[in-house]
């Protein structure tokens, strides 16, 4: 989905009798029988032509990969440091759920699995094993269920923010029913409930075409599956936090203006951060993505390619930075990560006693109140 071509081996041209050659010049070449074409010049452009042999057609003319290796580069890095610290969160967010109960942990606990699931299917067996290591030279069928799984966990991230979104704003503007219908077992079923239709709603994206791929025309499956992923995954959630957060700061300043302490409570800069963060980082890979197929494809302007380069290593930093918003946002959670690299520390040191030496006792932090916010 989001895999680039910097590892495409670079086939060579055949010409055969009776292929009918397509117009690959600058402007002033033509072809007899054909009217000129006038192409935008890039740096590895041919003068040849090569026949559609596979159900992928290789594209003439492609633009150069001009980031090199800084991508794979930087999806190593994001990966090595970005998958232990959300392995982290998790352990500290589940923690923080069963001992307090409460929704929003569950909600953020869910959106750090899915964040798990998109650095592990997208970051590690897109970008670096089948984009990198694999010059994507991976069987068609592999590729279209991974594209399934990485379109599922995007819905699933984006989704469940939706649901904490929703969460706070009932908290927030209707107490009363947010106290009479929040419960653990009805968040978990909202939670199982969001997963199994990004799950479901994935399913479409098999059919997805690589943007590396694309005709210059795409066909009307393509554009129809383009633009309901633009839709699913930001232009309506950007629209659901536009709204839902407009109302929960517009409560916050009525408070104010009634002489009450307008409040923010952590789980709602929690939110509102993660909602910022989201919109800030995945916009440049949308509008990218609409340059793409409205103005000039990625294939012939090496512009647009470093551009949707850069804009996907945005869009994946997305899954990498709610650690240091929760850490600079939640006393409570620092406390808690404290807690769990003391508890997974603890065992090592206990082990690298030499025998019959006793160990000291070490007093254990104080545990957070229950029921304490984020």
């Amino acid at each position: 989905m989001l895999t680039g071509d910097c590892g495409d081996p670079q086939e060579k041209p055949q010409v055969t009798q009776d292929s009918a050659p397509q117009s690959m010049g600058l402007e002033g070449q033509e072809t007899a029988g054909q009217p000129r074409v006038t192409l935008l010049p890039t740096p590895n452009g041919s003068g040849l032509s090569q026949e559609f042999e596979s159900h992928w057609p290789e594209i003439p003319e492609r633009s150069p990969c001009v980031a090199g290796v800084i991508p794979v580069i930087y999806y190593s890095v994001l990966l090595g440091l970005g998958l232990p610290v959300s392995l982290l969160t998790a352990v500290a967010l589940g923690r923080l759920a069963t001992r307090t109960r409460k929704p929003s942990y569950y909600y953020l606990l869910a959106l750090t699995a899915s964040d798990i699931i998109i650095q592990v299917v997208i970051v590690f067996a897109g970008f670096l094993l089948q984009g990198a290591l694999l010059a994507r030279q991976v069987p068609q069928v592999v590729v279209r269920m991974a594209n399934i799984l990485e379109f599922a966990a995007n819905h699933a991230s984006v989704w469940i923010a939706i649901l904490l979104t929703v969460d706070r704003y009932t908290a927030l503007c209707h107490p009363l029913h947010h106290r009479a219908a929040s419960s653990p077992g009805r968040t978990r079923r909202a939670i199982a409930a969001v997963l199994s239709a990004a799950l479901l709603t994935g399913i479409p994206f098999y059919w997805w075409l690589d943007v590396w791929r694309d005709a210059d025309s795409p066909s009307t499956l393509d554009e129809v599956l383009k633009w309901a992923h633009f839709l699913t995954v930001y232009f309506i959630p950007c629209g659901v936090f536009l709204v839902t957060n407009s109302a929960i700061i517009h409560r916050l300043r009525r408070r104010g203006q009634s002489g009450l302490q307008p409040r923010v409570g952590k789980s709602t800069a929690i939110l509102l951060g993660i909602t910022a963060l989201f919109t800030l980082l995945w916009a440049p890979r949308v509008f990218v993505m609409l340059y793409h197929m409205y103005v000039a494809p990625v294939h012939r302007d090496w512009r647009v390619h470093l551009a949707l380069d850069v804009a996907n290593m945005v869009a994946m930093l997305n899954t990498a930075v709610n650690f240091g918003l929760y850490c600079f946002v939640s006393k409570t959670f620092r406390v808690t990560v404290r807690q769990v690299i003391h508890d997974a520390y603890l065992p090592c040191t206990l082990a690298s006693q030499p025998e019959g030496m006793a160990a000291k006792p070490v007093m254990e932090p104080p545990g957070l109140p229950k029921g304490a916010e984020v």
